[in-house]
């Protein structure tokens, strides 16, 4: 099972809907199974430098299948991941914005988010996650 263009597309829109919401135009990425783009959307306004951010964010949470929230706390000195962020041609995003999403248990896809705050990122994305 992965995502498909349909999925992917009211995933997006859930996730605009957030950003809308919050008053912050985001770059919205959805990865399929293989972190593979599906689509992307870049909001009116949003961030040019945070549409590789937010496609490497789901790519991210897909290869490691957590969220990048999660992962940045995991990846800070003295931490068992610590220097992750250089891995994989330096692809591997530890900011928060990246959610896996998951089918019955295993993740079929992900959702990145970029071009606000940590916070403002996360809940765009779980926003996005739970139209899932």
């Amino acid at each position: 099972m992965s995502i498909n263009l349909e999925t992917a597309r009211k995933i997006i829109a859930a996730a605009e809907k957030k950003a809308t919401e919050i008053g912050q135009p985001m770059n919205i990425a959805v990865a399929d199974a293989g972190g593979n783009l599906i689509a992307h959307v870049r909001m009116d306004n949003a961030w040019i430098g945070s549409i590789d951010i937010s496609i490497k964010k789901a790519w991210t949470s897909r290869a490691f299948d957590i969220a990048t929230k999660d992962l940045a706390t995991h990846s800070q000195s003295g931490n068992q991941f610590f220097g992750i962020h250089a891995s994989n041609d330096g692809k591997v995003m530890i900011f928060a914005g990246g959610i896996p999403l998951k089918k019955d248990g295993k993740v079929v896809g992900a959702i990145g988010v970029s071009g606000g705050s940590g916070e403002q990122d996360h809940a765009v994305a779980e926003a996005g996650a739970a139209a899932f």
